[in-house]
């Protein structure tokens, strides 16, 4: 008697993770039976899909590669698949719907890419009235006229606007695109309307199934995991065995590939968001785990962290992906392993990622943030976050916490079935966790960056008040007359953070006594933050004491 789907699925669950050649047979076997079978509810087609994306991750051999491909690339047309496609929506499996609050980059990104496939999901808009409100600032003069007159709804209204062809969310971006606004107002007013946009299907929308950076070789896993807890002190040190500078064709690429991998998970990231296509890389550590570094566009970077964004591929597969806000020697790292390949390898690739955070930017103090550990965050509660970064030595600064965490030791060590409460994680994760590579350093390296923006507010509301444009004129002249810079010498970017520096070099007490090298040092961080890498700006910054006993000081006196 045939065996059923659903206990072949369960078969090939139980094995997905095992590698020895009597294994890697079973899986094929099981993946020619399942291939050919109905199953009986969206769970199982979720799971199969599931263990499909996993092994293609952590393909045994060449013959398995082939066999998960071959599904995957025909997994939209399985008749299950259709079957509930309804209820699979939001799965990111090829050939279902995806519902989310695209904010405006991603939003923009889908209307252009994908424009008949976009559209507004209006039961969940709560704004018509703001909608209407903003209509007359979208198309031209000429056609402001009839909204005083005419009492239509905002649908009724966009149904006239727009072409019979088009959508109404490719319409509402676009025209949001078009307006004659500064950036940063076209992006606040998008965001502000709270629009909820349904994607769907079509042969190059983003899916997980199809989710791959081609262009890197396979590496089969023939060994168990790496499930071992690592000395994140020492693997720290492991260098990449190669950082590859990618062109900019390449570099877009991993930067689309980020962002359907953040819209199939119905997530957002500003740095993939923003990427930077002249700013990516590839960092390899073998055995088919590399990263792509991504940094932020130019007019997207922030004064002082520098901030990338890293996708995580195993194999070409992106199995996560991490954030590193670095400066002073020190980076704020968010971990996240997508759930599909959670349980597998994450601390070995969350020790590789402090390599590499310590590779690029010379970190040798990592923070992870309270929402990571579970703070406001209930998926994190529930993976164990915060246990799992204590258990490779991250530790909390703040003295109730160390408390709490004591006490937990101790109920563990007379139970060790003891866990945690959700309200102990709960006020376990209220504060940040810190890994110091040199323990008898005191306090955290990052200075309090709130501080330094409100200076300089108060710094240009003193001298310039509302004509800032002005005020951030006149700093960047005496600032370069300060420092001896020919600003047109400088490049479109670099003279940008040359704007953005300049109110803070005026403030830096004593900046004008500084020798000429410490000067033209200074001018060289500057002109790294606006640079091809932002990654070089880190160490210029770093090895520059006297520059950071200056912001330090005036970080402390607000």
């Amino acid at each position: 008697m045939a065996v059923a789907a659903a206990t072949l699925l369960r078969q090939l669950e139980a094995l997905k993770d095992r590698f020895e050649p009597a294994a890697a047979d079973s899986k094929r076997e099981l993946l020619r039976q399942l291939e050919r079978r109905r199953l009986g509810s969206a769970d199982e087609v979720l799971r199969l899909h599931e263990v499909l994306c996993f092994l293609r991750a952590y393909p045994d051999d060449q013959r398995l590669l082939a066999s998960v491909e071959s599904m995957l690339a025909a997994f939209a047309g399985r008749s299950d698949l259709r079957r509930y496609r309804r209820a699979l929506s939001d799965t990111g499996i090829a050939g279902t719907s995806i519902d989310f609050r695209f904010f405006w980059p991603t939003a923009r990104w889908l209307a252009r890419r994908w424009p008949h496939h976009l559209s507004v999901l209006w039961s969940e808009f709560k704004q018509p009235e703001k909608l209407l409100e903003l209509l007359p600032l979208l198309v031209p003069p000429v056609e402001t006229g009839g909204f005083d007159e005419l009492d239509l709804s905002v649908w009724d209204w966009i149904e006239e606007l727009k072409h019979p062809d088009e959508t109404d969310a490719a319409w509402i971006v676009r025209r949001i695109d078009a307006m004659y606004a500064n950036p940063f107002v076209r992006e606040a007013l998008h965001d502000g309307l709270d629009l909820w946009f349904r994607l769907d299907p079509a042969g190059d929308t983003p899916t997980r199934t199809h989710a791959h950076y081609a262009p890197l070789p396979v590496t089969y896993q023939q060994r168990p995991l790496a499930r071992a807890r690592p000395d994140l002190r020492g693997a720290v040190k492991e260098k990449p065995r190669a950082v590859r500078v990618l062109t900019k064709r390449e570099g877009q690429k991993l930067i689309d590939l980020a962002r359907s991998a953040m819209v199939t998970r119905s997530r957002d990231l500003d740095v993939f968001a923003y990427g930077d296509p002249n700013d990516v890389r590839l960092v390899d550590f073998g055995e088919g785990l590399q990263f792509a570094c991504i940094g932020f566009l130019p007019e997207r970077r922030l004064l002082l962290h520098a901030v990338y964004g890293f996708l995580t591929l195993k194999n070409g597969v992106p199995i996560g992906y991490v954030l590193a806000s670095a400066l002073f020697r020190s980076a704020e790292v968010a971990f996240n392993t997508f759930e599909t390949y959670r349980g597998a390898e994450a601390a070995f690739v969350f020790s590789r990622v402090l390599a590499m955070t310590h590779h690029l930017f010379g970190a040798e103090a990592f923070a992870i943030d309270p929402y990571q550990l579970g703070y406001g965050n209930t998926e994190g509660l529930k993976s164990g976050a915060w246990w799992f970064y204590q258990k490779l030595g991250f530790r909390p600064q703040d003295p109730d916490v160390r408390r709490l965490m004591r006490g937990e030791l101790r109920r563990m060590r007379r139970n060790p079935r003891h866990r945690s409460s959700v309200a102990t994680l709960s006020k376990l994760a209220s504060e940040y966790v810190y890994l110091d590579l040199h323990p008898s350093r005191r306090g955290w390296l990052l200075p309090p960056l709130w501080s330094l923006s409100l200076a300089i507010s108060r710094y240009l509301g003193g001298r310039f008040g509302a004509e800032r444009e002005r005020g951030i004129r006149t700093c960047a002249r005496e600032a370069a007359q300060r420092l001896g810079v020919r600003r047109q010498r400088l490049s479109r970017t670099e003279r940008q953070a040359w704007e953005n520096w300049s109110p803070l070099i005026l403030m830096l007490e004593g900046v004008g006594r500084w020798s000429r090298a410490e000067k033209a040092a200074l001018v060289r961080i500057v002109r790294a933050k606006g640079g091809r890498h932002e990654s070089d700006f880190v160490p210029l910054f770093d090895a520059h004491a006297k520059l950071k006993r200056a912001l330090l000081k005036l970080a402390a006196q607000e």
